[in-house]
């Protein structure tokens, strides 16, 4: 009799049940940013600020990730991802999960923060709290300051509802009476001046008795609501009730008809603030009638509604912490370090010649970057400066530094990338203002946008020319330097010069793909490299040799890396993964994803950096980059990853992150269901927060 041989069925690694939906993922970020309101670790003020961090980011993930599934459903374009899941049933959950979140902010400000804040001698009053001092000041602000400006709008058909701003407060009113003209609409709305500070901070003066003193702020909503009714004379208010309505701020821009990129995006900004309705939020105590007549104007429905116990826009209690004088509330500023592998007394391209330097912000210095820019604007040597621009701020020591150096006759290339989300505007002013110094401003390639982080210095020495050259996983923004961990990379190789250069050529001109040594770069070789260096460490671990991955990014999402990473796992390669934001790999699978882990570490600091590290069988290699693991960037996006080839800075790159997978104060865990489990010391065990550890190691008090 024959024996029968069973054999298992080859697992589906492009099954749904393997991934995590991409959207979903991103709102599970945004959650552990509000969890951060309730940590008394962090100082009091820095926990009210990451509640509004946490508003501001639901802000822009209705205005971008559910204003495209709405749009996929509008145009029928729905396509499920590599989860299964169809949009509608993505955005169902997010109105599920938003529900209870927006619900549990509103309760953590009302309940735990402001409470807390109190007792700390900081109020922000409601209107029943106001004394006679500061009730006469406050009229006097609205007769002054806030009646001139105001336009209220009473509904009737020569007043059809208006066109209301994205984000924008404004108030709907109940009216009962007639006017002057003998109408009798009995609605009105009352758009609230957008130049106005939405915190106003009382006068210490009007605070006599001491346990008023302090820093004392009302609302301009709790201003308007309280004087509503001098805005319609001789009519009586049946009630008044804030509201705001998000829209669809995401551009669009058909590139096959499109001429002049930055004359398109300038058409465009002017539409951003009249996108399509995607979210109603309104007061709590709006009567439903009021609510229903707003749905209805915008064309929303039940799931699109937050009704909310305080501001319509929690994101502007950042203006409040701004004027609120207390150190110890806060965390202790700290002075970045300097480098210690650049000799600051000698010229920067002579530091770099002696060794490549590498550096960690914000524990050190984004100085030696600009420091870099400004001697190569001076210097008679230098003869061209290339550089790529993503965001860098309205009033950029970049910009300032380039403009020096094109006015001193230097060649200078700039690649600015137009449509960087929401900062479309400040990239429009700095391309002309460098244009009018005398730099050529290219706007890079249409259909991709340039992420790189990339600055070439082409010096004459002797009879050649020798290339010195930054590149980062961040972008060129000094005051993202400050609170963005980013590492900056200065070396002159020549490989990498040429590769840079070569890049560079792509960006401005036109041809073929340029061959390229040392630099992986998308969207041509990016995506395959890093796939091929993931087989490799399988093949490793296939082979008996002991195998490691360790991989920093802010997003995984790209399913064939995720495939990839699976089959490293099922080999026995150990997978560390340090994924701040969306991650759609889920670990922890039985035969799949059992040897991966991977954490999210939500600190004082936003992490940004891209690491990706591999044991190689015991001759590591280990790249930095501007693109992490998602389509968007390895496939959309023109990236760069670069090799850290000096065993030194390599050692320190791998302790570092070796640090990070040690936190386990601040690491969320990811969990096979796609929930986050907060790490804890166990009992006896060392507290560990990676970004405490790395201040200290490399920062100065101040």
């Amino acid at each position: 009799m024959s024996e029968t041989v069973v054999t298992e069925t080859p697992i589906d690694l492009q099954s749904s049940e393997y991934y995590l939906n991409r959207e979903l993922s991103h709102l599970q970020f945004n959650i552990r940013v509000l969890e951060q309101a309730l940590d008394e670790s962090h100082p009091l003020l820095d926990r009210l600020f990451f509640l509004c961090i946490f508003s501001k980011n639901l802000d822009e993930f209705y205005e971008v990730r559910v204003a495209n599934l709405t749009q996929q459903l509008a145009f029928s374009r729905e396509q499920a991802g590599a989860d299964g899941l169809h949009p509608q049933q993505v955005l169902d959950e997010i109105h599920e999960i938003c529900s209870h979140t927006v619900e549990r902010q509103y309760s953590i400000l009302n309940d735990t923060l402001l409470p807390a804040l109190e007792k700390e001698n900081i109020r922000f009053l409601r209107r029943g709290d106001w004394n006679d001092l500061q009730r006469d000041w406050i009229r006097d602000y609205f007769e002054k300051s806030v009646q001139p400006l105001i336009s209220p709008i009473g509904l009737d058909p020569s007043h059809p509802f208006p066109r209301l701003v994205n984000k924008s407060l404004n108030f709907i009113v109940a009216l009962e009476g007639k006017d002057a003209f003998g109408r009798e609409t009995g609605l009105a709305i009352i758009p609230a001046p957008r130049s106005l500070p939405r915190i106003i901070r009382i006068p210490d003066e009007l605070c006599p008795n001491g346990s008023a003193k302090g820093d004392n702020f009302i609302f301009l909503s709790s201003v308007i609501h309280e004087y509503a009714d001098e805005l319609f004379p001789g009519m009586t208010i049946k009630g008044c009730y804030q509201f705001r309505v998000t829209r669809n701020a995401d551009l669009e821009i058909d590139h096959d008809d499109t001429a002049d990129l930055a004359s398109a995006l300038e058409d465009e900004l002017h539409s951003r603030n009249f996108g399509e309705e995607m979210r109603l939020e309104v007061a709590d105590n709006c009567p439903d009638s009021l609510v229903n007549f707003l749905l209805t104007k915008f064309s929303l429905d039940e799931n699109d509604l937050f009704r909310v116990n305080g501001p319509v826009n929690l994101s502007r209690l950042m203006e409040a912490i701004g004027q609120i004088n207390r150190p110890d509330l806060q965390y202790a500023p700290f002075t970045p370090g300097l480098p210690k592998n650049i000799n600051f007394k000698k010229s920067i391209f002579e530091s770099i010649q002696a060794k490549d330097a590498l550096m960690l912000h914000p524990f050190e210095s984004f100085t030696p970057v600009v420091d870099m820019l400004r001697e190569a604007a001076k210097d008679p040597s230098v003869r061209a400066i290339k550089q790529t621009l993503y965001r860098t701020g309205a009033k950029s020591e970049i910009v300032n530094a380039l403009v020096d150096a094109a006015r001193n006759g230097k060649e200078v290339t700039v690649v600015i990338e137009l449509r960087a989300r929401f900062d479309e505007e400040d990239n429009l002013y700095l391309a002309n203002r460098l244009q009018e110094a005398g730099a050529v401003v290219v706007y890079g390639v249409v259909g991709y946008k340039t992420h790189a982080k990339l600055m070439l210095v082409v010096r004459k020495e002797g009879e050649n020319f020798k290339r010195y050259v930054h590149m980062g996983t961040g972008n060129y923004h000094a005051g993202n330097a400050r609170v963005y961990t980013d590492y900056s990379f200065m070396t002159c190789d020549d490989s990498i010069g040429e590769d840079v250069h070569k890049v560079f050529m792509q960006l401005t001109g036109m041809g073929e793909a340029l061959r390229i040594k040392k630099l992986f770069h998308a969207p041509f070789t990016l995506h395959k490299k890093i796939i091929e260096l993931i087989d490799r460490e399988r093949a490793h671990a296939e082979a008996g040799k002991p195998a490691l991955i360790r991989m920093k990014a802010n997003g995984l999402t790209e399913p064939k890396i995720i495939r990839a990473l699976y089959k490293a796992s099922q080999a026995g390669v150990k997978v560390e993964l340090i994924i701040r934001g969306m991650c759609c790999l889920r670990p922890g699978i039985t035969g799949v994803s059992e040897n991966i882990e991977v954490r999210s570490i939500i600190g004082r600091f936003l992490e940004h950096t891209r690491v990706y590290y591999f044991q190689n069988g015991g001759k590591d290699e280990i790249y930095a980059a501007s693109a992490d693991l998602m389509e968007r960037n390895l496939l959309n996006r023109v990236e760069t990853c670069f090799p850290i080839e000096s065993n030194k800075l390599k050692d320190r790159m791998k302790r570092e992150l070796e640090v990070y997978m040690e936190d386990n104060c601040q690491a969320w865990v990811l969990q096979s269901d796609g929930s986050y489990v907060r790490s804890q010391p166990a009992e006896g065990e060392e507290a560990i927060k990676a970004q405490a550890i790395l201040l200290e190691n490399l920062a100065s008090a101040v």
